[in-house]
């Protein structure tokens, strides 16, 4: 049933989204019923003039291939970002980058007016790290030294396929750390994003404004406190 949730959730999102907007598009499975969503509204004229950012090369292809007019994310902000998560917890923390796009996912959700989080009610977790490790976007000099000063937090894993490490969007290494249960991912962020050669980390804090989630009786909406 999952994926019943996530095309209910990501095609309710773009009832959000209005004529003439600027948006920004996330990555992963649940973004990609968003995108045809907009495809389907642009097809007949419930929505005209959009023009979206998007965050990964999947993204960007998927969607060209619906009639989306893809623009350059510059220093106007966008009007809505809709995204996926990796776990939302009761505040609206989240984590992303199970992708591999987080640092671009990050700039957009900060350019964001509004951002709305999209997922299937078994993302929803009581405190992020429960279920997913975080991942960390690194730099690929002193790979070693960052996996190193990472263990301090949890237990890094350098992300591989085959013997290869898998590279970013923007071709940086990334690391999947496992951590006990996070109740103050604030802090958490802080802490971890000055590690040096950390460049981004896939905590999302204060960024989402609410979130749509797929669940057997229907799009259930959730607002942070």
């Amino acid at each position: 049933m999952s994926e019943q949730h996530k095309e209910a959730a990501g095609r309710a999102a773009v009832d959000y989204v209005r004529p003439g907007m600027r948006v920004g598009l996330g990555s992963g499975s649940t973004i990609r019923y968003t995108i045809l969503e907009i495809g389907d509204r642009l097809a007949d004229e419930r929505l005209v003039d959009i023009a979206a950012v998007a965050t990964s090369a999947k993204t960007a292809e998927l969607a060209e291939g619906v009639g989306i007019k893809l623009a350059e994310l510059d220093g106007s902000p966008l009007d809505i970002a809709i995204d996926g998560a990796d776990e939302i917890d009761p505040a609206l923390a989240l984590t992303k980058g199970g992708g591999g796009a987080l640092l671009r996912e990050k700039i957009v959700a900060a350019m964001a007016k509004y951002f709305v989080a999209v997922a299937h009610e078994d993302k929803l977790v009581s405190a992020l790290g429960e279920t997913f490790p975080i991942p960390v976007e690194v730099s690929q000099f002193g790979i070693e030294a960052t996996l190193y000063q990472l263990g301090g937090f949890g237990k890094p894993q350098l992300r591989t396929e085959g013997r290869n490490p898998v590279e970013s969007e923007n071709g940086n290494y990334l690391v999947d750390l496992a951590v006990a249960p996070i109740y103050h991912p604030h802090r958490f962020n802080e802490l971890l994003s000055t590690t040096p050669g950390v460049l981004e980390t896939g905590i999302f804090v204060n960024m989402a404004d609410i979130a749509l989630i797929g669940t057997d009786d229907g799009v259930e909406l959730l607002e942070g406190v």
